[in-house]
């Protein structure tokens, strides 16, 4: 597991510390060990989980990376929305230190292994809120980012008050989302200005980002 998860930080030019190699592969252990008794994700395998849930949240770290240094300012701050069992949000907050990390999602057993791993991990950059995302008082992030939440149009109706001016919306999708896409463009206020192709190691289907702002947003 290991090597592999190694093998796959290489192909996706990400350099991991033996401690955030570590980390990751205890948050696969503990999603394993959790799923027995709450059903956090449909994955019982511990390696398909690390390449459907660690690789595919760690091939979206490059792009984030990428945005974040061309901005300006401090900390970025990452929402991730209907989070799940911290899925990406839980990677996001291992492969991204320097990065704050919040994970909201309506569940409250998910948001409790979140919370878990936050402690068991030491990643005091991450937080977890159980709670609806309607609900949530507007939090001005960087990027408010979503990987199994809702289609493109109910993610931004929901969420995108909570993109600071200059932020982005970011959907993680699998096949290019030309429906999704034309349904979010008709009905609210936001535009897909980029749909980023993602290559996730050992994953042999298609994934990838689309970047959104706000249609007054240059």
């Amino acid at each position: 597991m290991r090597a592999r998860l190694e093998r796959a930080a290489a192909v996706l030019q990400l350099s991991l510390s033996d401690e955030q190699t570590s980390a990751l592969l205890e948050l696969v252990s503990q999603l394993a060990k959790w799923n027995r008794t709450y059903n956090l994700t449909a994955l019982r395998d511990a390696g398909q989980a690390l390449v459907h849930h660690v690789f595919d949240s760690l091939a979206a770290v490059p792009p984030l990376l990428h945005w974040g240094a061309g901005q300006a300012g401090g900390k970025l701050r990452i929402l991730d929305v209907g989070s799940g069992g911290g899925l990406p949000g839980i990677v996001l907050a291992i492969a991204m230190p320097e990065a704050q990390i919040t994970c909201v999602d309506a569940v409250e057993k998910k948001v409790s292994f979140i919370r878990q791993m936050a402690g068991v991990l030491g990643l005091r950059n991450l937080e977890a809120r159980h709670t609806r995302i309607e609900d949530v008082e507007p939090l001005g992030c960087d990027i408010v980012i979503s990987r199994a939440f809702a289609s493109l149009e109910v993610f931004a109706r929901l969420a995108g008050r909570h993109v600071a001016l200059n932020g982005r919306l970011v959907g993680m999708k699998g096949k290019f989302p030309d429906q999704e896409i034309a349904e979010l463009e008709r009905e609210t206020d936001w535009v897909a200005h980029d749909t980023q192709p993602l290559s996730v190691p050992e994953l042999q289907a298609e994934r990838c980002l689309v970047w959104m702002n706000r249609r007054e947003t240059k």
